[in-house]
């Protein structure tokens, strides 16, 4: 049984996970765990390439005769975080940490990387792709612009991603609309300095920017189709440095999710009227700048035939179909979605228990997703390259 050669390597797992967690690297800088993820793969007999992306990892295998080609992607970056557990492999770095587990993601993938080594029960070639810098910067369009699926084509790619809440090994997925596009740009609201006693003879753009983020709220409630998702977030407001000073300037850092090209057009220009507008309504200006200091990722789409391959693989092992079958999109944003626009793919969670969410500082990935993982991966190879 799958499970039971995995539960021999599962200690082992477990400790490349620890060392993965106390070691976390970020932003194309993951050479250390590229160096790790390679190792391990030449030992176990993949042909593996690196320097993908300056610290992408891909390690192909194949057995039997057949032509097919099957891409399964890992992310193997941190995120810049102060840890808050304490743990006996918490991260030995200050400022960074494995919030998002993708310490477990590489790992996992390595699970499957020792099953399919020991095993070879497929009839193809399966290519494990290790991609750097998924939590900002485009790891997975700097592999595609380093030519990955040209030097390494796949007829097909899937990805998960670990699901604090979910019940655990729980599989959800559904074709279509995946994950949504992510668009981070800047207000500028501009007014008059001034003394904080005297704001007649000011022009106070904290108000005004005050009620920007006001407006922007009503976009998604006002202005959209109920059925159509979408998220408007201001993360961030900079203006000013004293109580007593009202300043010229105010900076709103904004992020929209959008999961079509029609919304996300909509919610931009409905911003942009918004931002405007509320500013002149208070004597100031406001400059919506989406340009040199913005960055998106499109949203992510599911092919209809890689969707069902992996519902069928959870329900084939015995899984609710109700719970396999999501709602609607995650709203959360990932450059897989990138790869997802160049192959069929599929994109989808794997619950991961009770526990801290994701960018949370006392998060931890849980370890019982080492045998659940790349079971499941397995399960998904042999399906897809079944020797029959």
């Amino acid at each position: 049984m799958i499970e039971d050669i995995l539960k021999r390597h599962l200690p082992e797992l477990i400790d490349i996970r620890h060392d993965l967690h106390a070691h976390p690297e970020m932003l194309f800088q993951e050479t250390r765990t590229a160096k790790i993820v390679a190792d391990e793969c030449s030992r176990l007999g993949f042909e593996v390439t690196t320097g993908i992306a300056k610290t992408g990892v891909v390690a192909s295998m194949s057995a039997g005769s057949s032509r097919r080609v099957i891409g399964i992607r890992a992310d193997m970056d941190a995120l810049p975080l102060q840890e808050q557990n304490n743990l006996r492999y918490s991260s030995k770095y200050p400022g960074k940490m494995h919030a998002c587990g993708h310490d477990g993601h590489t790992t996992m993938l390595l699970g499957l990387a020792r099953y399919l080594a020991e095993t070879r029960n497929f009839d193809g070639t399966v290519r494990l792709i290790f991609q750097p810098s998924e939590e900002d910067e485009g790891g997975a369009f700097r592999m595609i612009e380093d030519g990955l699926f040209e030097r390494f084509p796949c007829d097909r790619i899937f990805a998960l991603h670990n699901l604090p809440g979910e019940a655990e090994g729980q599989i959800v997925v559904r074709p279509g609309p995946i994950t949504a596009s992510c668009d981070v740009f800047t207000i500028v609201v501009q007014g008059v300095g001034g003394h904080g006693a005297l704001p007649h003879k000011s022009v106070d753009p904290i108000v005004a920017a005050s009620s920007i983020v006001l407006a922007m709220q009503t976009v998604v409630s006002r202005n959209l189709d109920p059925h159509d998702p979408a998220v408007v977030t201001v993360g961030a407001i900079n203006g000013g440095s004293m109580a007593t000073v009202i300043p010229e300037e105010v900076k709103l850092l904004v992020g929209i999710r959008t999961v079509t090209e029609a919304v996300r057009d909509m919610v931009l220009a409905r911003i942009k009227d918004l931002a405007t507008a509320q500013a002149k309504s208070y004597g100031c200006t406001a400059d919506v700048q989406i340009g040199l200091d913005s960055w998106s990722y499109p949203a992510g789409f599911n092919s209809a035939d890689e969707a069902a391959l992996v519902r069928q693989v959870a329900i084939d092992m015995g899984q609710d179909p109700t719970k396999v079958d999501m709602r609607g999109p995650f709203m959360f944003s990932e450059d897989f979605s990138a790869m997802q626009e160049v192959v069929p793919s599929c994109y989808f969670g794997l619950g991961a228990g009770p526990g801290p969410m994701l960018h949370d500082p006392g998060y931890d990935f849980n370890d019982a997703l080492l045998i659940k993982g790349p079971a499941f991966w397995a399960r998904l190879v042999e399906k897809a390259l079944s020797q029959a």
